[in-house]
């Protein structure tokens, strides 16, 4: 079942990206069999959603053994991933031309921050290292203050992980054409590059100032933030469109024309330096006078964009969550459910992270390997 249903996959055991952009590829039916080191996995928790759907082998890379046995199994493989410094997967003889040496038509997936290459490329890093560095982090933040630190969504699991699964199956359908397969080098820096691409655009037109809290799309503009509520919750207030903010005006009793000249495409350094702030600050006062489910009764069924920020709590239970089903439990951890859907060959529903080492022998055995060479640790 799923898409990816037939692929064959080494997940040489790592953290935080790698196995997310795994966890992509399993959920749409790869076989993903992870080589895990005996004793743990590392700072990702057994149960954690990251590590599901997935087959585990321990085995122990630095001795010969555990490096001979992963060169049969990439024989029988079409992926291997990997998320070590550059040089260490060669040090341990398991690098892209030991690999490809056994299968010509393998695609080998290296996940870094950094990227193979350049001066930083052997330097240690995190998520905020490298949406610093891509010039990211610099746009988020309150007007006139410091970046703010957001999950480790951006860099490690879009950037990354996100970044690495959609390299997979490029070189994937490339190697069903021609045969032969090659390295795929996925770079947290360069999927968090990616993400700033529209606004290069606003920034070559003049309408992207690189502060925080200036452009429209980056809380500079009271159309689009959030705002505390009577009860201390918030509301996500988007209403970008002409026609949204014409709405949202309506439903909010303001029709002045201060109001209406200020509302998206306005761009001059009066709106922005002067109206949005002053706009801002109304409306967060205006915002206080009523709860968020008051707020919410009031914009229900209009085209405003005005919605709750929820917590993970009320999410799971929204209608909306609850009729596409985007909450699922896999073994009595509540988690988010595989995406993106298909018509025809849906994901099949996880299952829970394996134990480690759990299907050595018989994942050898279903690859055509003899079991007996399995080293245990």
């Amino acid at each position: 079942m799923g898409p990816l249903a037939g692929v064959k996959i080494i997940e040489v055991a790592g953290l935080g990206a790698a196995p997310y952009g795994c966890m992509m590829l399993a959920d749409m039916g790869a076989d993903v069999v992870r080589i895990d080191r005996a004793g743990g996995s590392g700072d990702t928790p057994e149960n954690s959603p990251l590590l599901r759907n997935r087959r585990s082998i321990a085995l122990d890379l630095k001795q010969p053994s555990g490096r001979d046995l992963v060169l049969a199994m990439t024989e029988k493989a079409d992926v291997l991933v990997e998320a070590f410094r550059p040089g260490v997967a060669e040090r341990l003889g398991i690098g892209p031309d030991a690999c490809l040496a056994r299968n010509a038509r393998l695609v080998y997936a290296r996940m870094t921050g950094w990227g193979q290459t350049g001066p930083l490329a052997q330097s240690a890093g995190h998520d905020l290292n490298y949406i610093g560095l891509a010039g990211l982090l610099h746009q988020i933040g309150p007007s006139g203050g410091k970046p703010v630190v957001p999950l480790n969504v951006i860099g490690d699991f879009g950037g990354g992980g996100l970044l690495m699964a959609f390299g997979v199956v490029c070189a994937l359908w490339e190697a069903r054409q021609s045969g032969r397969g090659q390295v795929v080098d996925a770079a947290m820096l360069d999927g968090a590059l990616s993400f700033m691409s529209m606004f290069f655009g606003y920034r070559a037109q003049g309408q992207f100032e690189d502060r925080t809290g200036t452009h429209l799309l980056g809380g500079g503009a009271h159309y689009y933030d959030t705002y505390a509520t009577q009860d201390g919750l918030y509301l996500a207030v988007a209403p970008i469109e002409p026609q949204s903010y014409r709405g949202f005006l309506q439903k909010m009793g303001l029709d002045g024309e201060r109001w209406r000249s200020a509302g998206y495409p306005s761009h001059d350094a009066k709106t922005v330096q002067h109206d949005w702030p002053a706009l801002k600050a109304e409306l967060g006062g205006i915002f206080k006078s009523k709860t968020r489910d008051e707020w919410c009764a009031l914009f229900a069924g209009s085209d405003v964009c005005v919605t709750p920020v929820l917590t993970l709590k009320e999410a799971a239970a929204h209608p909306h969550n609850r009729a596409r089903q985007a909450f699922i439990d896999v073994g009595g951890v509540e988690q988010n459910a595989p995406a993106p859907r298909f018509s025809r060959t849906p994901a099949p529903h996880p299952t829970p992270p394996p134990t480690i080492g759990a299907h050595s022998r018989e994942v050898l055995a279903e690859w055509g390997i003899d079991p007996s060479r399995w080293p245990s640790p």
